[in-house]
């Protein structure tokens, strides 16, 4: 698989996780209506449906969704909460992405 399928399918992914738990956050500490929270477990198992899309082990495939997903939460703290990222939040999920590409797309014998 290339790495721009890859890094898209981990990205959509990313969008079901935080979004779909997001849902469940609303209404479980917000009151919103159950609904929500229902829709948010159906996300949250679509992103356990795209995970499988990937063609490495699941072993790598989720520790790359680790660290790819430290970057996207903190750009969804951003956009939907207007928590601005500090210095240290950046520096934190540059780290975190570098050592999850390493993980996922480093040639191996």
């Amino acid at each position: 698989m290339g790495i721009v399928k890859s890094l898209a399918l981990f990205i959509l992914a990313g969008l079901f996780e935080i979004g779909g738990g997001y849902l469940v956050w609303l209404t479980l500490k917000e009151g919103k209506p159950w609904w929500y929270g229902l829709a948010g477990g159906i996300v949250l198992a679509l992103y356990g449906v795209v995970a499988t899309w990937q063609t490495a082990n699941f072993g790598r495939v989720y520790a790359t969704y680790g660290g790819i997903f430290i970057l996207m939460a903190l750009l969804f703290a951003w956009k939907i909460d207007g928590l601005k990222p500090d210095k240290w939040d950046i520096i934190g999920a540059l780290i975190a992405v570098t050592g999850a590409c390493m993980i996922i797309y480093m040639p191996r014998k």
